[in-house]
């Protein structure tokens, strides 16, 4: 029986995705020291380092299904370290001689590390699909929902009237930059480390950057210009890119949620025949898909902010905070993996609910359009005074209850500017939209308006 939630048959599929799992499980990172082992053998091969014919033995020789994982557990416990059972298992299945050269030149982190970059080289495979599929998802909705009105709401209040499609492609354009982060980090994140001992590569005189940069090159992976056993950054710009990543899916679900009260009624996240809210109240539809991606985002948050912690390093070696990656590196990927899988499938089966929206812009009696009338009133009277008529006019329809568009056309000094028909024209909330589509249409076509810095 799974301890951790990632592994629990309850509730894995929840914090987590299968894919992901089994990047990070222990037989696929036991073939990937494995492969790690013959990818170094090889290189050297290449420059004398090791003969021919044993690189080919030990590449024969590096797989999983050869090798006991109850002995390399056994291993760990009695020697204390995570690589040696390993070193040692492959060494005795080589024929001949060629065992003595598993590991030559390498030390055990830089074998660790390296595996670990081809972890996240399949994991960041993994998460741009699923970023991907939740763009389509935001497009579709976007572009659907261009026209849309509803409350736009500041401080919780009504603000201004917007499209629900401006609100999609608020949250699209902001993901569209994690999608670029991810794939800027990938350079960094994605590199292979052969450095030795303390960094010097000094057990490879003569041919070791050519070997370095072959035994990279065999396994897909970035050359490092100098070891990084001690320069954790890349592996801290990919925990806080995940949590950026999960951070907008908590936004998102948060401001589902918000919409999805009983009381605004404007979203719905997916419902499905048998999903139910609550063991007592069998009336609720509790929005339980968004607040597992709300639960996930903050968990990433937390990992990140130890992947912080871990780029603190004593001299050239430090297993301490190196080890703690260990555990927080696979969780934050795996729960990111799990937080875009929900919010994927909570996004494509949105309820939206554009007559609650429509109904929800009326309830201030036009308020939400003051704006509106202040600026065309100010054409003629000044911006401050025409501020302080419609101030007076909104909160007398605040503490009275008498609509505002009557509160506004009761008022001297704006009907002594504005006729009935203008001031109602003013205050229909769909005839204050501003820009909206526009910006819409902007995201959606990825186009960048962001002006270049000025230094």
């Amino acid at each position: 029986m799974a301890s951790h939630i990632i592994d629990s048959v309850f509730f894995r599929d929840l914090f987590g995705t299968a894919e992901m799992r089994n990047v990070f499980s222990d037989d696929s990172l036991l073939q990937r020291w494995l492969d790690c082992e013959s990818a170094l053998a090889r290189a050297e091969a290449r420059f004398g380092v090791v003969p021919v014919e044993a690189a080919e033995e030990i590449t024969r020789k590096a797989r999983r299904d050869l090798i006991d994982p109850d002995a390399i557990e056994r291993g760990i416990a009695e020697t204390v370290h995570p690589i040696m059972p390993v070193i040692r298992a492959l060494a005795e299945l080589c024929d001949g001689d060629a065992g003595q050269y598993v590991h030559w030149g390498a030390t055990t982190q830089d074998i660790m590390d390296t595996a670990v970059a081809l972890q996240l080289k399949e994991a960041h495979r993994l998460l741009e699909a699923q970023m991907d599929r939740v763009d389509n998802a935001l497009v579709e909705l976007a572009v659907r929902y261009r026209e849309t009105p509803m409350a736009g709401r500041t401080h919780g209040q009504h603000a201004v009237p917007i499209t629900f499609g401006f609100k999609v492609a608020v949250w699209l354009s902001e993901w569209r930059r994690h999608r670029t982060r991810l794939s800027q980090c990938a350079q960094r994140v994605l590199v292979g480390e052969l450095s030795g001992a303390a960094g010097t590569l000094a057990g490879l005189p003569d041919v070791g950057l050519a070997v370095q940069d072959a035994f990279c090159r065999e396994l897909g992976l970035g050359r490092p210009d100098i070891a990084w056993h001690t320069a954790r950054d890349a592996i801290a710009e990919w925990c806080f890119v995940l949590a950026l990543v999960s951070g907008t899916c908590g936004k998102i679900a948060h401001e589902i949620i918000s919409l999805q009260k009983d009381e605004v009624g404007e979203l719905a996240e997916p419902h499905n025949d048998g999903k139910v809210g609550s063991s007592t109240m069998p009336h609720k539809r509790n929005p339980m898909l968004c607040e597992a991606v709300m639960a996930l985002a903050q968990l990433v948050k937390g990992q990140a902010n130890t992947a912080l912690g871990g780029l603190s390093h004593e001299h050239e070696r430090d297993m301490g905070p190196w080890q703690a990656e260990w555990q927080y590196l696979p969780e934050a990927t795996v729960n990111t993996a799990g937080c875009l899988e929900i919010t994927t499938r909570v996004l494509v089966g949105l309820e939206v609910r554009p007559a609650a929206m429509a109904r929800n812009l009326e309830l201030t009696g036009g308020l939400i359009c003051s704006e509106a009338l202040m600026i065309r009133l100010g054409e003629t009277i000044g911006r401050q005074r025409a501020h302080d008529v419609v101030y007076k006019v909104s909160m007398l329809a605040h503490e009275t209850g008498v609509p505002f568009v009557t509160a506004a056309l009761d008022c001297a000094e704006i009907k002594a500017v504005l006729s009935e028909e203008q001031v109602k024209e003013l205050l229909e909330p769909r005839q204050y939209l501003g820009w909206a589509t526009a910006f819409v249409d902007q995201v959606v076509a990825g186009q960048s308006v962001t002006s270049p810095l000025v230094l």
